[in-house]
């Protein structure tokens, strides 16, 4: 089957494409025909060689963790009813970027009929993760709610989540692009946190009491500033650092503000496959929409990659099987 794999940790270039064998589902394992891949930034640290005390992969390895398609083989113990159905899966850490991919039964969720594969597969990481941190971090009617990174794929579920569950909705990002996407999909205000002023922006814009919510997935000196702008008895997600580092929540000791960490996204299996089908749901019912920015051929696997990393792409990027 077509694969891409990563040959030696480094940029774009060593994503490569090649054959690999067909897997072969094991125990309460079944095997994917993979429609789309989702691509992550995690994707892209891993590639590079980072986080290796937290996912320890060694090249060579096909890379990915999340896919839509269709169920052709089971393993033993498993249903052979799964066989055909439409589904997204995680495939723990790597083995997505290839025509079929296997996946253990518990981390498989099936698609609604009337969903497209497409929308479920820019679900599979970024729909969880939103439901999972809107549930953990709560959102009341009529709060102030800044999401940093808001233009990028988990960013826009969360602002869309956050105008649904009626706040005031903030979205930060870079660039005047990225700012009209945010207001398209329901933030009542944009601030480009490229300016030296946006701070005081979002101060002005609330009062200057500050977002009662902010969630995070910019880290490092953003997510720190934000974190310093954040109200009293509020509540900061700390989930994102595409820069290579969290926000500095030391600063939050002595103020009361409620700080939550990557952990809110890590869920064991039960969880994750019930906050991932309460995702399809919600987009079935047409109350979140994912933006699908950039779609590639797999064996452009390595356009994909160094365009996440320049910042180009709105919303998520997939590549095509």
């Amino acid at each position: 089957m077509r694969a891409v794999e990563v040959t030696q940790f480094g940029g774009p270039e060593v994503l490569v494409a090649t054959e690999s064998p067909e897997p072969v589902p094991g125990p309460g394992q079944v095997v994917v025909a993979v429609a789309f891949v989702d691509t992550l930034f995690m994707d892209i640290q891993l590639r590079s060689g980072a986080w290796q005390d937290f996912v320890p992969v060694r090249p060579p390895y096909i890379p990915g963790d999340g896919v839509a398609g269709t169920v052709v083989r089971v393993g033993p113990g498993v249903d052979p009813a799964w066989a055909g159905r439409r589904v997204v899966a995680l495939t723990q850490g790597v083995g997505a970027y290839a025509e079929q991919a296997v996946a253990e039964l518990d981390q498989v969720v099936v698609v609604p009929d009337g969903l497209d594969l497409q929308i479920a597969a820019a679900l599979v990481h970024d729909g969880r993760t939103a439901c999972a941190l809107a549930e953990s971090t709560g959102m009341r009617r009529g709060e102030w709610v800044m999401v940093l990174a808001a233009a990028g794929g988990l960013g826009l579920l969360l602002v869309q989540l956050a105008q649904a569950a009626g706040a005031r909705v903030i979205g930060a990002a870079r660039g005047s692009r990225k700012l009209k996407v945010i207001r398209e999909h329901g933030a009542e205000f944009a601030v480009d946190y490229s300016d030296v002023g946006w701070t005081g922006q979002v101060a002005a814009a609330t009062g200057g009491r500050g977002p009662d919510v902010v969630f995070d997935g910019a880290g490092g000196s953003i997510g720190s500033q934000a974190l310093r702008l954040t109200a009293p008895g509020g509540r900061f997600s700390a989930h994102g650092a595409p820069s290579g580092e969290f926000a500095d929540v030391d600063q939050v000791r002595g103020r009361e503000v409620t700080v939550k960490g990557i952990e809110q996204a890590q869920l064991d299996s039960g969880d994750g496959s019930r906050v991932t089908a309460r995702a399809l749901a919600e987009a079935t019912a047409g109350r979140i929409r994912p933006l699908v920015g950039l779609t590639l051929p797999l064996e452009k696997a390595g356009e994909a990659h160094a365009a996440i990393e320049a910042r180009a792409v709105v919303g998520k990027t997939l590549l095509v099987i």
